[in-house]
């Protein structure tokens, strides 16, 4: 009942333009993707540091949902985040829910999950809310 999905996004502004925002300015995509995200604040510790808490409220196929997030990792080196769920909407479906992103030449987005039954759906809705915030982020950096 585990699983794992990947996507890849080629983007015309640079993976190191987007890791800036998903690291170190990621209070800012409320404004930059308004239509997905709602509400970000942080709970515990500083943006972009292993150990910091935050919560977001997000739209996901019209919904708002709720996630309390920990940063489990960082490689600056890859450019990647990983961000472990540890409250919210998703742990009513599954056991565990972890997102990395990746910023290197392509955006690449791994969610890695358990589900909680067989007939919990894969998460294919929250690939396609990755994928049109990395969007919304790439318009961001190219109208600077």
């Amino acid at each position: 009942m585990k699983g794992k999905m990947i996507v890849s996004l080629e983007v015309k502004c640079g993976g190191h333009s987007v890791y800036d925002i998903f690291h170190t300015n990621t209070h800012h995509l409320p404004n930059i993707s308004p239509s997905r995200v709602k509400h970000f604040e942080i709970h515990e510790g500083e943006i972009g540091k292993i150990g910091s808490v935050v919560s977001l409220k997000y739209y996901e196929d019209g919904k708002e949902m709720f996630a309390k997030i920990v940063i489990e990792a960082i490689d600056p080196q890859k450019k990647s985040i990983s961000w472990k769920v540890i409250d919210g909407n998703l742990l009513e479906l599954y056991n565990s829910f972890t997102v990395i992103t990746s910023c290197e030449h392509w955006i690449t987005i791994t969610l890695v999950y358990e589900k909680k039954t067989e007939d919990t759906p894969e998460p294919l809705a929250l690939l396609d809310y990755f994928i049109g915030m990395t969007k919304d982020v790439e318009g961001h950096l190219l109208k600077k």
